[in-house]
Formats: C-alpha cells, sequence, structure tokens
C-alpha cells in the first residue's frame, strides 16, 4: 500500500508540475519589434535605414508602456556588453545585424538591454537569439567596447534573468538596403 501511495503521489506531482509548467508559458507574450514602439513610429525600412533616433520626433524614447512587467519572448541579435572569452553576462537585443556597432545606432526603443540568467555562450556578436523574460520599460545607457573606441548605446527596455536560446532566424528582422555597406551581414551563414 506505501508503495501504491508513493506512485500516485509522484504522478500528482509530475502531472502538477506539467500543468504549473503550461500555464507559465502560456503567460508568455509572443512579441515583435513593432510592439516596442509607438503605432505611428516609422518602421526601419520607412525612415531609410538605418532608422537612427535623430530622424525620429521623440528621438526613439517613446516606449510601449502595455507591456510593462509582461513575461514576453523577442527574437533578435545579440551585441555583447559583458563578456569574458565565449561567456556574455550582458548584452544588447537589436532588430538587425550590424546595429549599435557597425552602424548608427537604432532608437532607444528598438533596443533591449539583456541579462540573462546563467551566462550565455555566444559563439559571434550578432548570433540570432530569443529572449524571455519580465519586460522592463526605462532607459538604461551602457558601455558598448566596439574595435574603434567606446560607444554609449541608450536603451528603453531591460530584461533580467531572461531566458536565452539561440535560434536560426528572427522573424522580424530588417534586411540592409543593397547599397548599405553593411549589407554582407544579410547573407545567411553556412
Amino acid at each position: 500500500m506505501n508503495k501504491r501511495f508513493k506512485s500516485c503521489a509522484a504522478l500528482v506531482a509530475v502531472l502538477l508540475f506539467a500543468a504549473t509548467g503550461a500555464d507559465a508559458a502560456a503567460d508568455v507574450a509572443h512579441i515583435f519589434w513593432k510592439d516596442l514602439r509607438p503605432a505611428k513610429q516609422a518602421v526601419a525600412e520607412d525612415a531609410n535605414l538605418p532608422m537612427i533616433a535623430a530622424k525620429l520626433p521623440d528621438h526613439g524614447e517613446t516606449l510601449s508602456l502595455t507591456l510593462r512587467d509582461r513575461n514576453i519572448q523577442l527574437a533578435g541579435y545579440a551585441l555583447p556588453v559583458d563578456r569574458e572569452g565565449d561567456l556574455v553576462y550582458q548584452f544588447l537585443l537589436v532588430p538587425w545585424t550590424g546595429a549599435c556597432s557597425h552602424m548608427p545606432t537604432p532608437p532607444p526603443n528598438q533596443i533591449v538591454l539583456v541579462t540573462p540568467a546563467h551566462a550565455y555562450k555566444m559563439t559571434e556578436a550578432y548570433e540570432p537569439v530569443s529572449v524571455t523574460g519580465v519586460l522592463k520599460p526605462g532607459m538604461e545607457k551602457s558601455q558598448l567596447f566596439i574595435l574603434d573606441g567606446v560607444s554609449i548605446v541608450q536603451s528603453g527596455y531591460t530584461v533580467r534573468r531572461a531566458e536565452v536560446a539561440s535560434v536560426d532566424t528572427v522573424p522580424d528582422t530588417v534586411t540592409l538596403p543593397v547599397n548599405s555597406p553593411w549589407n554582407f551581414l544579410n547573407k545567411k551563414k553556412n
């Protein structure tokens, strides 16, 4: 009888864990980059990429407060801010490759400062990743170390204790124009 009770208790525990895990996954809002800017703000293609803060009337500082404290999932390109070797402790999530280091910075409402729950092993800058965690609107400045010096980048959102996963593609990525000196970043890696 005792073994049967333990087996039933274990089964109930597994079922409860599976049910709460499914509920937690259902609470994640899968968002796109457009969700982080006001609806009336131009998309990157309309602003003649690169969409830079100087081209926008509000300098890209108008944030979406409807997503405040929501558990979100967003795919983008990771640009390391704090790293040691291939372990990354903090990075900027941006909507296109080359943003911030190789071309003018996107507006703050198109940059997310991400602190992974665990150091993320990154093989290259601008690695496509998916970030899941609680979105906090608010301006933050980060020092980005690039080949030609230090750049200060302002992000409009943060996700701390984020779960980070590598992805093959970013569904709403902005493709650089053919005449961009950085269009080689559009090419898929084999």
